[in-house]
């Protein structure tokens, strides 16, 4: 029975999965490259138990052992010395994971399985870092982690039936719903999110609508929780560029090639919250929508 697992990368993502498996009992190893960014991880996980407690969906108690739980390294041998399962949740770069997993295959013991959160990177191409490409999958988690149900569950092309069982069951044990997908690029998520946010961002950058309008269409008449050109910003408009170059790069079909002005937004440090400003302004100290002055 897996009970150790090791969450690579502190960010957004990181701190959410390690947040999810130590609410559920995990011993959780949390690695990053520096301290800070771990603290700045353990902080937001702090915060968002918080929110759970004054919710009454948690007590104290189960704040504290969630805590307790998770243990932080700067050092990736030693983070994954004990590893049942190992999630990397790093940066959306091809190169950087790469060299991610060939040093998780190199340190972490031969039993684990390696996993990876990626939105839209090859699992097949990922598990060639290693010499066990039958124990590689992909996690990817939905943002915010502890709150949404999907795990979108990759089969890479040599990813064996046992290890896609174990992590469909463990999905399944973290209260979360998993779903079964073949590794083609941006799988079934992203491969149908993306294309549409850029075709939200075509529709601004050819003059139909602007950024509230195209928002409130499809808030108002496809009944999404939120506008395509917000959620861009929440994603981070790096992050679309780079699932759109996947995509573009992985079906060579100029239908995903991204829209000029997202290229440019990006080029210009417009990514979004991230950022303080996207297609919205979030530097105003209000939870109200602002324009980004560009699009008033």
């Amino acid at each position: 029975m897996m009970k150790n697992v090791t969450v690579i990368g502190a960010g957004a993502m990181g701190n959410g999965i390690a947040h999810v498996f130590a609410m559920n009992q995990f011993q959780v190893n949390l690695v990053d490259v520096s301290q800070a960014s771990l603290d700045k991880g353990l902080q937001t996980i702090s915060g968002n138990l918080d929110r759970m407690l004054k919710k009454g969906s948690i007590q104290e108690q189960d704040k504290s052992d969630a805590l307790s739980n998770i243990h932080t390294f700067t050092v990736l041998a030693a983070g994954v010395a004990n590893a049942d399962l190992v999630i990397e949740a790093a940066t959306e770069n091809t190169d950087i994971k790469m060299r991610i997993f060939k040093e998780l295959d190199q340190f972490a013991p031969v039993s684990a399985i390696l996993a990876s959160n990626t939105s839209s990177i090859s699992i097949t191409q990922i598990a060639a870092a290693t010499q066990r490409a039958s124990q590689v999958i992909g996690m990817h988690f939905m943002n915010p982690v502890p709150v949404m149900k999907l795990v979108e569950v990759i089969r890479g092309y040599a990813t064996s039936d046992a290890v896609t069982s174990t992590i469909m069951e463990m999905a399944k044990q973290l209260g979360k719903v998993p779903v079964e997908v073949n590794d083609y690029p941006g799988f079934v998520s992203n491969r149908i999110l993306l294309p549409m946010i850029n075709e939200a961002v075509y529709a601004l950058f050819e003059g139909v609508a602007g950024v509230s309008e195209i928002d409130t269409v499809m808030k108002l008449g496809m009944a999404h929780p939120m506008g395509p050109l917000q959620l861009a910003d929440f994603i981070g408009l790096d992050v679309c560029l780079s699932i759109l170059r996947v995509l573009q790069d992985g079906f060579g079909n100029p239908k995903y090639a991204p829209c000029p002005l997202l290229v440019n937004m990006v080029a210009a440090g417009k990514l979004g919250v991230k950022s303080g400003e996207g297609f919205y302004n979030y530097t105003h100290g209000s939870k109200d929508l602002v324009l980004a002055a560009r699009f008033q």
